[in-house]
C-alpha cells in the first residue's frame, strides 16, 4: 500500500513538472489565439486531449532519462576510461554519435521534407526511390558527421584542449563553406545542425561527457564534459554543404 502510495506522489510530481514546463508555450499560444487573432479554438476538445497526452509523455520522457539514459551513458564512458583504450572508445564514440543521429526522429522528418522540396523544385525526379534516396544520402551524411563530432568531442576531452578554439575554428569553416556552397543545401545544412540536438543525441551524448570527464583524473565534469552537443550541432553544417557541393 505504501509504494502504491509512493507511486502515485512520484507521478504526481512528474506530471506537475511537465504542466508547468509546458505552461508558457499553453499561454502563448492561448494569448495569440484569443487576444490578437481574436477566434475561437478550433476542434478545442481534440487540443485539450492532444495537450494532456503531451503532457504525460514528458512526464514520462524525463523520467525514463533520469532512470535510463543518463546512468546508460554515464557508467559506459567509466567503463571505457577504466579499460584504458583509447581506440575502444574512439569507436564507441563515433558508434554512439551515428546511431543515436540516424534514428533521430526529427532528422528523419526534416530529410524527408528536404527530397520533397527538391523534387517540387527540379532538382531531382518526383518518384519515391528519389525521394528516399535523397533523404538517406543527407540522413547518412548527417549521422557520419555526428559520429565525427563526437570523436572529436571525446578526444578534446582525453587530451583536455580548450573546446573555444575548435568552436571558433568550425564556425570559420561554416562560414567559409556557406559560399560555395550550392544555395538550395545552404538552409537544409543550417537546419541539419538543429534536428541532430534532440531527444535521443543529446541524453546520451551529455551523458557520455559528463561519464568520461569524471572518470579522467584532471578533468572537471563542468568544465570538460559539457560541449560535446556543440559539436553535435556543428559538423552537419560543414558536412551537408560539402555533400551539397560534391553531389
Amino acid at each position: 500500500m505504501n509504494e502504491l502510495i509512493k507511486f502515485f506522489r512520484n507521478l504526481s510530481a512528474l506530471l506537475i513538472d511537465a504542466s508547468r514546463d509546458l505552461l508558457p508555450i499553453v499561454l502563448v499560444i492561448a494569448f495569440f489565439q484569443i487576444v490578437v487573432i481574436r477566434q475561437p479554438f478550433p476542434n478545442l476538445a481534440d487540443i485539450l486531449i492532444g495537450t494532456a497526452m503531451v503532457i504525460l509523455g514528458l512526464a514520462f520522457f524525463v523520467r525514463g532519462l533520469e532512470l535510463g539514459l543518463f546512468p546508460l551513458g554515464e557508467a559506459m564512458a567509466q567503463a571505457f576510461a577504466r579499460k584504458g583504450s583509447v581506440l575502444w572508445l574512439m569507436g564507441f564514440a563515433f558508434a554512439l554519435g551515428f546511431g543515436t543521429t540516424v534514428a533521430e526522429p526529427a532528422l528523419i522528418a526534416v530529410t524527408a521534407e528536404a527530397a520533397i522540396t527538391a523534387a517540387d523544385a527540379g532538382h531531382i525526379p518526383h518518384v519515391d526511390a528519389a525521394l528516399e534516396s535523397y533523404a538517406d544520402g543527407l540522413r547518412i551524411t548527417v549521422a557520419l558527421s555526428v559520429g565525427v563530432a563526437i570523436m572529436v568531442g571525446v578526444l578534446r576531452i582525453i587530451k583536455g584542449w580548450p573546446i573555444q578554439y575548435l568552436i571558433i575554428g568550425g564556425y570559420i569553416g561554416v562560414v567559409c563553406l556557406t559560399f560555395y556552397a550550392p544555395p538550395e543545401i545552404v538552409g537544409i545544412a543550417y537546419d541539419s545542425g538543429g534536428v541532430t540536438t534532440s531527444t535521443i543525441t543529446v541524453p546520451l551524448v551529455t551523458a557520455l561527457g559528463v561519464g568520461l570527464a569524471t572518470s579522467i583524473r584532471g578533468r572537471n565534469p563542468m568544465t570538460d564534459g559539457f560541449g560535446l552537443i556543440a559539436f553535435a550541432s556543428l559538423t552537419p553544417m560543414m558536412f551537408v554543404m560539402v555533400y551539397g557541393m560534391i553531389f
